[in-house]
């Protein structure tokens, strides 16, 4: 594969994942089998650190399209960003102790029952339901951040359709408001997982440079038709992308 061809295809796919991951979350799972296809000589961790570049610098793009038009709940986000940051960071510390299979058994049954969930109740995330926002529900969002910050660190892909479920089903969001609050919480996972690639001399930086800005060019693009057909787009987008995530992993577990 010539330089050109690869720089021209990564930066296609990069803008893929970006669209995707602006709108519901799971981009890394275009964007990161491009990076291994593009740079084979490097190692898997140098590959992650990368992308983390590319992403956290999509990420940036899409909550600043948000900000501008969704209303943030910071009693709740703020919490549950720094115990996402918190635990993202230790679950990259413990890449090697957690045995990814199972994580992957584990999250590929997850992902059918968001499905079947999402199918099943047609207004699941079309209206804001009743949001209080007092202890109990802060606690929640900090064991929720704890929990899929620290899957973020140590394995990654879907932690922002994940997310989104969450605060759909747990919190009272509609997709749109959802969508805006996992990209803030992705924020700090990937903050804290970059903080970890970083000093390892993991991320290669002109790489990442590149591939983040076309990972902004399709946030902003992911954030204008989020924004522009709002909860029923996102909802359907999101059963899409649950579809590919259950074939995906079910073709590697299975196959």
């Amino acid at each position: 594969m010539s330089f050109e061809y690869a720089i021209v295809a990564l930066g296609f796919f990069a803008f893929c994942g970006g669209l995707i991951d602006a709108a519901v979350g799971g981009g890394g799972l275009v964007q990161v089998p491009a990076l291994l296809h593009a740079l084979p000589q490097h190692s898997l961790a140098t590959v992650f650190g990368t992308n983390k570049l590319a992403v956290l610098l999509g990420n940036i793009s899409s909550i600043s399209g948000y900000l501008r038009r969704i209303n943030i709940v910071w009693t709740l986000m703020l919490p549950t960003m720094i115990s996402a940051f918190v635990f993202s960071f230790l679950g990259a510390l413990s890449v090697s102790l957690i045995p990814k299979t199972l994580m992957e058994y584990a999250v590929f049954v997850l992902l059918i029952a968001m499905a079947v969930h999402t199918f099943i109740r047609k207004d699941f995330g079309q209206h804001q339901g009743n949001q209080q926002h007092g202890r109990r529900e802060v606690l929640l969002g900090i064991f929720f951040g704890a929990l899929l910050g620290f899957y973020d660190g140590v394995f990654g892909p879907g932690s922002g359709s994940l997310l989104l479920f969450v605060f759909v089903r747990f919190f009272g969001f509609d997709f749109l408001n959802a969508s805006a609050s996992a990209k803030l919480i992705n924020l700090g996972t990937f903050s804290a997982a970059l903080l970890f690639f970083a000093p390892s001399g993991n991320v290669l930086w002109l790489a990442g440079g590149i591939v983040g800005l076309c990972n902004i060019a399709g946030s902003l693009t992911g954030v204008f038709l989020a924004l522009r057909y709002g909860s029923g787009f996102i909802r359907i987008f999101f059963l899409i992308l649950l579809l590919f995530l259950i074939g995906r992993m079910g073709l590697s577990l299975f196959f």
